[in-house]
């Protein structure tokens, strides 16, 4: 019997990294529309690893998770994944590279026309040839992993949202990826949810031997999962390491965002012109 493969196509001029990063940020910079977001970024994100962007509102933990998938170019610097640099790719090596990955959006994002099972066995379908009965068994396999398989049949608007979240992750580790990514993961869930959607992410990488990277604002979710964690600030990174070191950090901008203080280098106003000025003004400029 011959062996059909579901994992990710052989990009064509690839070489393995021998060392162990997946992903690697390189001198990253990223203009848009005259805007600077990252100036100078260095990330590396390690094989078999769990890591944690964090930061701000604004300071571009989409634009990075953009940069990584190929979404977007950097305007200076390499992004490499698994050693090929996004930027070399054609369309067809940029489609084989994603096949690699999987994605698990804040809200789900589940097709909400097909239920459970289909919405699982949606990436089989599109990207490989594989008989349905061997479909089947992989669904089944992947909705067992977290804990679902017997809401084969539910619609997304009968599940709850942790399991909601538990679906679109069998959904999103079904085509067996390299890399995993999280965005979110823990928005609106309660303390049950959040606990099985915690632990699944650990086990899932841990039993799978995936690369993981997670954004999340939740710094004591983060500070239990992460190996490694990014904070961004000012187009760079201000700071990185394990999690547990970051809480003590001597930095000002560190310290606000893993105490959630109000008080320190982000402001809670936007930068705006004097306040009486332009209160008093005969014409007020808005």
């Amino acid at each position: 019997m011959t062996q059909v493969s579901t994992t990710q196509p052989t990009v064509p001029g690839a070489s393995r990294l021998a060392a162990t990063a997946l992903v690697q940020l390189i001198d990253v910079g990223y203009d848009i529309q005259g805007r600077t977001i990252f100036d100078g970024l260095n990330v590396t994100m390690e094989r078999g690893k769990i890591t944690a962007v964090m930061g701000p509102s604004g300071t571009g933990k989409t634009t990075l998770l953009r940069l990584i998938t190929g979404q977007i170019k950097p305007t200076r610097g390499q992004v490499l994944v698994d050693g090929v640099d996004i930027r070399t790719l054609d369309v067809d090596g940029l489609f084989a590279l994603r096949r690699g990955m999987g994605m698990l959006f804040q809200n789900g994002a589940l097709l909400t026309d097909l239920d459970v099972y289909e919405n699982v066995a949606f990436p089989l379908r599109e990207h490989t040839n594989l008989p349905e009965s061997l479909i089947a068994r992989i669904v089944l396999m992947k909705l067992h992993a977290v804990g679902l398989r017997g809401a084969a049949r539910l619609m997304p608007a009968e599940l709850s949202g942790g399991m909601a979240r538990r679906v679109a992750l069998a959904r999103a580790i079904v085509m067996d990826p390299l890399l995993l990514i999280y965005d979110e993961p823990f928005a609106g869930l309660d303390p049950i949810g959040l606990g099985v959607v915690l632990r699944l992410i650990r086990d899932t990488n841990d039993s799978l031997g995936l690369t993981s990277i997670v954004v999340s604002h939740d710094v004591d979710e983060i500070s239990l999962l992460a190996d490694t964690a990014y904070i961004l600030a000012g187009g760079r990174v201000a700071a990185s390491g394990k999690p547990a070191n970051l809480r003590v950090d001597d930095s000002p901008l560190v310290r606000q965002f893993m105490g959630g203080l109000a008080d320190g280098p982000v402001a809670f106003h936007y930068p705006a012109p004097n306040y009486d000025a332009q209160l008093l003004a005969q014409d007020v400029p808005i």
